[in-house]
Order: structure tokens, then sequence, then C-alpha cells
């Protein structure tokens, strides 16, 4: 006997809402990577069997659903309601790809429809991860090839086509993997799709050099910890000058803390810029900070990255240029104003820096260094910014305060090994309490990261290479390769259902009478 319509739907909801959930699992804490490769075998297998294009639509929106708040949980405590509603509007992304991953591995595909599948299936995935990946829409945070941070395969693959092309390897792993399961007729066609994957993986493992080592860079980072209440800013300020003395004679290159360690502007204050230039004095290399305040010179806060020399600052400094919505402002501040009742939304906007900095340390033979500011750390267009514009070392000043015991602070650091990979140089994430770590060019780790209860200072010595990785000179070319799979599949249906007669009206055979 069947069940009702309207008790079955909310049960086949709710489990779409726990199969897009699956991801998360691959992601830092748990960190499982190996689970990326069938985490979206189940929704697949149940999108597939939708018994129409809307209901397919409906798996699609409910799964995206769950994938954001499994990914974003951590947000919860900061932004409450919005967190659903944001999961809830851009869960409709995944809509259009449910009828896409219906109409290609529904019911018994042909061969020809399978091998489309798995390109287009993939490529559909990928368009969905560039739209959420624009700042306003809360940033590329979870992309599914960031699961892969600590695989080398992936790390070189990355270096080729950045995340984006690991994210379209892991999706179409999990499409080949739906073929065998769930269509017996088709496995040659799954095998095929999984071998072509592993020659691809194979490929980059073996066959992209990785880059060549030129020199060496040695960069110590400050993690005051969490210092509260309201002389927070100036106990973390105390504890940071008092761990960067700690640093004298250790033959370093540079010292980088965390995001909005300082808490005045120093151009607006000679004595905190006398202390800053003081303490690079003391170590004997040039002072990376990061200003959370007014500025002296023009109105606004910013968050900005500035250098200080052993003799004199520097004059160097850059502004935050992408700012984390809600955190760092409010969008349409006039509509949603009252988030700040509610969460901890930002109660005055920050404003956003112009332009990309590249920093020339000072003193001989030297890295240039290109600041990013905490979340900037996550779009890959940035990292490749700065290595075309000349940087040798990528900084990343960040802090997760409001975020420890979360899984956000290991999975923000291992963001880091993605950007090195991609563009070659190391990278080094310090914080002013998170996790912070370096990766080499390679975008493999140098020694043990620094924890989230740690108030310490570390000095790695990371490798130096001049190699220019085929993401820094081809930019986001898979990104291109998607829109041109969807678009002809796209165009192949629409072609297809012009072909099609219009419901009630005879063909031709029966218009003639013949046959």
């Amino acid at each position: 006997m069947r069940k009702p319509l309207g008790r079955v739907r909310p049960v086949r909801s709710l489990l779409a809402v726990g199969c897009g959930a699956l991801p998360a699992l691959a992601f830092p804490a748990p960190g499982l990577w190996w689970w990326a490769y069938v985490c979206l075998a189940p929704w697949l297998l149940l999108v597939r069997t939708a018994p129409g294009a809307r209901r397919a639509a409906l798996d699609g929106w409910c799964g995206g659903v769950g994938f954001l708040l499994a990914v974003h949980h951590w947000l919860l405590p900061s932004v409450h309601v919005f967190l659903l509603v944001m999961a809830v509007l851009l869960g409709l992304l995944w809509a259009p790809w449910g009828v896409l991953v219906r109409a290609l591995l529904g019911g018994v595909p042909t061969p020809a429809r399978a091998a489309v599948a798995l390109c287009a299936v993939p490529s559909g995935w990928l368009l969905i991860e560039l739209v959420r990946s624009w700042e306003g829409l809360g940033g590329p945070w979870g992309l599914l090839g960031a699961s892969q941070w600590e695989v080398p395969a992936a790390l070189r693959l990355a270096s080729v086509g950045g995340v984006w092309l690991v994210s379209l390897l892991v999706v179409a792993v999990n499409t080949a993997v739906v073929l065998l399961l769930a269509v017996p007729g088709l496995r040659a066609v799954g095998v095929a799709g999984l071998a072509a994957c592993a020659l691809v993986a194979g490929t980059a493992a073996w066959g992209v050099a990785p880059p060549r080592p030129s020199g060496a860079v040695r960069v110590a980072m400050v993690q005051p910890g969490v210092h509260g209440g309201p002389e927070g800013a100036e106990r973390r300020l105390d504890r940071a000058a008092e761990l960067t003395r700690g640093l004298a004679g250790q033959r370093l290159d540079l010292v980088v803390w965390g995001e909005s360690g300082v808490g005045r502007d120093p151009a607006g204050d000679p004595a905190l810029t006398a202390r800053l230039t003081a303490l690079a004095r003391t170590v004997d290399a040039p002072l990376l900070v990061n200003v959370d305040a007014r500025r002296a010179d023009r109105p606004g806060i910013y968050k900005s990255a500035l250098l200080f020399a052993p003799d004199r600052p520097t004059g160097d400094r850059y502004d935050k240029m992408r700012l984390v919505p809600f955190g760092e402002y409010v969008p349409a501040r006039e509509l949603l104003g009252w988030a700040t009742a509610v969460g901890k939304a930002a109660e005055e906007d920050r404003r956003r820096g112009k332009a990309p900095v590249v920093m020339e340390l000072p003193g001989a033979g030297r890295p240039a260094v290109g600041p990013l500011v905490c979340f900037e750390s996550a779009f890959p267009d940035m990292g490749r910014r700065l290595a075309r514009d000349g940087a040798d070392v990528i900084v990343v000043q960040s802090s997760t305060s409001t975020f420890q015991g979360s899984w956000a602070p290991a999975q923000h650091a291992s963001l880091a090994a993605l950007r090195a990979a991609e563009t070659g140089r190391p990278v080094v994430h310090a914080t002013l309490t998170g996790v912070s770590a370096a990766y080499g060019p390679d975008g493999l780790r140098v020694g043990p990261p620094v924890g989230t209860d740690a108030s310490t200072a570390v000095v790695r010595e990371l490798p130096l290479s001049g190699t220019t990785t085929a993401y820094v000179r081809w930019g986001d070319w898979p990104l291109y390769g998607a829109c041109l799979v969807v678009g002809a599949v796209c165009a192949a249906a629409g072609a297809g259902a012009l072909r099609r007669p219009a419901p009630g009206r005879p063909g031709r055979r029966a218009r003639t009478g013949r046959g």
C-alpha cells in the first residue's frame, strides 16, 4: 500500500539534507580526506531516483542546505538565525544541479549519457562553487577540493588548475562510483571514469615537477593568544611584544604578528611607532603587524598590514580588500542593520583597501612579501595576483578568537596549503589566536602547527622558489571549461526539446496517415 504523498516528501527532503551534510566530514577537524571521494554518492543516488525534474530540484536544494549548514555550523554562535537564512537561500544554487544529475544519471542512462555525466555533473558542481565564492555570498569557504589540502597528489593538481581542478576531480570520482553502484550495465563506464581520474591524479603527482628551491627565508610567527576584557587589546600587544623580544639573535628575515594585534593606528601615535620600531631593532628583522583601527589620515576603520624596519617605519601598508559579511560589515545595513542586535555583527562597517601590495623587505637578500588578511586566504585569485606581482612569500595575518574550540581554526589554516601549492610560493599563516602554520612552495607543511591554546612564538625556515606554476600562468581555466561543458549540455537539451512535437500534436507519420 502506497504512503500518502504528503508523508513521503518531508522524509525524502530530510534525507536529502542529511546526504548533503556528509561532505563536511572530509574537512578539518575530522579531516577524513579520503571520504571526499565517496561523500556525494548518497546524495547523487537519491537525486537520480527523483520521479520528476521538480523533485530532483528540491532534492538538490535540500542537499545544498544540508551542505552549507554542516560546513558552516561553527558560525551559529555569531550569526544565529542568519545561518539558516543563508543556507536556505544559497542552497537554491544546487536546485539546477539536481535537475542536471537526474537528467544524466536517472533511469538507465545510455553509455553516451553516462560518459557525458562524468564531465557535466562535476562541471555543474564547479559552477556552484564559483557563484558562492563571491565575497558578498560568504566567499569560497568549503570548496570540496580544499578538503585535499594534505594530499601531495592533490597539491600538485592544484598547481596546475587551482583548487577548482581538485574539486572537479573529486566530484568526477563520486559520479563514477554512482555508475558502478547504481547501473550494473554501465560499470565499464564507471571503471573508465575512475581510471581517467587516476590517470589525471597520477600525471599530476609524477609528471608535474615540484617548485625548484632557490634559497630560504626564516620567518617567526608570534601568537599571543586570547586576552579578553576591556584591557584585552593592550594585554595582547604587551604579550606579543614580550614574545617578539624573546626572538632576538635568531637570524630572522621577518617577524609576523596576527590579525588585529594592534588596536591603534601607529601613524597617529608616535609612541606606538617608536615601540614597534624598537621591537624590530631588537630582533634585527622587519616586523609585520596588523592594525584594526581608525586611520589617522582618512575617515573610517581599516584592517591593515604595516611593515616596520629596525630603523624606521617603511611606509608600506596594505588595507584589507575583501571583508567578511556581517563580521566586518553588514550588507544593505539599512535593511539588515537589526542583525547587530541578534548576533555578533559589525557595529560599524570596515573600509576596503583599493589594491594588493607587495612589500620589499629591507636588508640585502631578503624576499618580497605579499600580505593577506584573514578571510582573504580563502580566495585563490588573491594569492595568484600576489605571485604575479612579484611576491616571494605570501603572509596571512589571521585571528579566529570568535571560533575557538570549533572546526574553523583548523579549516582556515589548511587553506594556506592550497594557496602555496597554487602559487609555488611559501605561505605563512600567523594568527593572533587560532592555528598558526607554515607551508613550503609545494604546499606541504613545514614544522608542526601551533594550536589554539598556545601563547608562543615559533620560527620556521621555508624554502623559496621562483617557479611559475601553471595556475599562476593560466589562471582559472577549469572554470572556463566547466562553463563550456554545462553550456553544451544545456544547448543539446534545448535542441532536443525543440525537435520533440508539442503535447497533443501528432507527429509527421500520424499527420500523413502513413504506417
